[in-house]
């Protein structure tokens, strides 16, 4: 199986000046977890719900959350993009084998990965998209050792 039968062709990308709020908002709203950064059409970096979790966590920021009289609110620092990504990111084509991919991916515990043809990206790969697989093989693979099982056991 191959990389192009699995991949998210529809991509959400930031670029590098954009503030970290862009982030926030799509992997809220869009409910994502790993965001290709691209500058002028080239992949320049990767940034995950982890990594901005990280920078608007209350150690790395803790003017972060302002109490006031009525209630707690949450303001986003003016960050860049750029500051929390992450540069040398692992890419797969469309032909990559999806067994190469899941390997790369636990190799080097990453839960993406971008999928290019050159230098242009083209889709992603999550690790969501290789479990979804896995589970439906697994599960036909459980149905057939139970059908057989039970026609062992009418004999």
């Amino acid at each position: 199986m191959r990389v192009a039968e699995l991949m998210t062709s529809k991509v959400f990308t930031v670029e590098p000046h954009d503030l970290i709020d862009r982030v926030f908002f799509l992997i809220h709203y869009e409910k994502i977890r790993h965001l290709p950064v691209v500058e002028k059409g080239k992949l320049v970096g990767i940034v995950s719900d982890r990594d901005l979790y990280k920078a608007l966590g209350p150690k790395s920021n803790s003017n972060a959350v302002e109490t006031n009289k009525d209630n707690t609110q949450l303001h986003v620092v003016s960050q860049k993009v750029v500051h929390i990504m992450h540069r040398g990111v692992y890419t797969v084509t469309a032909e990559t084998l999806v067994s190469e991919a899941a390997a790369m991916m636990a190799d080097h515990r990453i839960g993406a990965l971008p999928v290019v043809e050159g230098n242009k990206l083209i889709g992603i790969l999550s690790a969501t998209d290789i479990l979804k697989v896995f589970s439906k093989l697994e599960h036909a693979r459980e149905e057939r050792e139970k059908r057989i099982a039970e026609g062992q056991a009418q004999s």
